[in-house]
């Protein structure tokens, strides 16, 4: 083989070494930028779809979703190689190599719109207990997450319930509801906001000898069994566990009776009550309360916000006298902007029915309302499943 000829082989192994190198490289990059891209994707739309559905609330409009349901994105690599002479001078004697590499790209996004038994369980069903108490522990603030999750409170007064909704335009109500839920936010202010699963053991005494064998293997599985030789019997003992309670004290340092009565005070109520105890002797105390607040649908949150903006427009309520100082007590729940041009400013805004809806992230209650938002988008993932009650961990919650 010519000299000629071996420094043709070794430029051209070289091209091909090189276009693989370059292939290798552009792969995880691409990746990299297209899990990225789809992910920036998805969330501006159900951002979007959030913004939209809050205007056609306003305009008393349907409301109505889309979702991305999934995406498989292929990707295809390809490597070229090869020699060519140069084309002048003295190197026109020797071959230049030739190498590239090419990408394509062929996503399949499926889209599929939220209707039928899908629309009524994401979007009409009340939440649950156990999503609010989710949030809760993720350190949010409780007068935010009542504000927009509940729909009422109910107190418990002279052995009768007395409902008050959080609707601004019945007056009386809305100033109530307010209210207490900035006496709840005060005493999270001063991390003495307890949220914990109520828990007592119940005990059952039985006749050993009303007990076979296959019996007795039975009760270990569900019941701590002990043996009583004195009276010839067994002594069944299970843990229960109830509902959990909102408190300004420790659950802990109640009786087992006590727990005992909560708890079925507790299983009266709905899945979609959130309980709580607010008792004299603690900080809150001088403001005792008791009661349940009755958490609404993601539906219903959506025309919540989007009636703000119109008739049933949020307002100032000051907090009672006997509730400690307080962090914050924004007017809205989430401020929401309306204006006929582009705000300026906004994180998010879209246009729809001929006028622009923005979040107003601008100003002293920017955190609040970026929170508000983000709890809102959160709620939206959260109607997709449920959450466990089991093995829920008990939390002193502070802001």
């Amino acid at each position: 083989m010519g000299q000629r000829s071996r420094s043709s082989a070794r430029l051209t192994l070289a091209g091909i070494i090189c276009s693989l190198a370059v292939t290798g490289c552009l792969s995880p990059i691409t990746l990299n930028r297209a899990v990225t891209t789809y992910d920036e994707a998805i969330t501006d739309a159900i951002s979007k779809q959030l913004l939209i559905n809050i205007a056609r609330a306003h305009q008393h409009q349907p409301i109505h979703f889309t979702g991305v349901s999934n995406i498989a994105a292929t990707f295809d690599f390809r490597v070229s190689a090869g020699a060519t002479p140069a084309f002048t001078g003295e190197a026109s004697r020797a071959l230049m190599p030739i190498f590239g590499g090419s990408m394509a790209e062929n996503p399949t996004i499926s889209i599929a719109p939220i209707e039928g038994e899908e629309f009524t369980t994401r979007l009409l069903t009340p939440f649950q207990e156990t999503k609010f108490m989710l949030l809760l522990r993720q350190r949010y603030d409780i007068d935010l997450l009542l504000r927009l999750m509940a729909q009422e409170l109910r107190i418990r007064e002279n052995g009768q319930e007395v409902a008050y909704r959080n609707t601004p335009a019945d007056r009386t109500d809305y100033e109530m509801f307010r209210r207490v839920v900035t006496h709840l936010s005060a005493i999270q202010d001063q991390n003495q906001l307890y949220a914990e699963p109520l828990v007592y053991y119940r005990t059952w005494t039985i006749p050993a000898n009303s007990v076979t064998a296959e019996g007795f293997q039975a009760l270990q599985k569900e019941y701590l069994v002990t043996y009583s030789q004195k009276d010839n019997s067994y002594t069944l003992r299970k843990q229960i566990t109830g509902q959990i309670l909102i408190t300004n004290y420790d659950p802990n340092t109640l009786s087992s009776d006590e727990r005992a009565r909560l708890i079925d005070e507790a299983e009266e109520g709905q899945l979609n009550d959130v309980s709580f105890d607010i008792r004299p002797g603690h900080v809150g105390g001088e403001y005792p309360l008791k009661g349940d607040f009755r958490l609404r649908s993601f539906n219903t949150i959506l025309n919540f916000l989007g009636r703000s903006l119109g008739d049933d427009s949020e307002y100032h309520v000051d907090k009672d006298p006997r509730t400690p100082s307080v962090h914050e007590n924004p007017v809205h729940t989430m401020e929401l902007l309306l204006s006929d041009g582009a705000p300026s400013g906004a994180d998010l805004s879209i246009q729809s029915h001929g006028k622009y809806y923005a979040v107003n992230t601008t100003g002293p209650l920017a955190r609040w309302n970026r929170e508000a938002f983000q709890m809102l988008y959160l709620l939206f993932q959260m109607t997709v499943s449920e959450v466990p009650r089991a093995g829920v961990p008990s939390i002193t919650i502070a802001k």
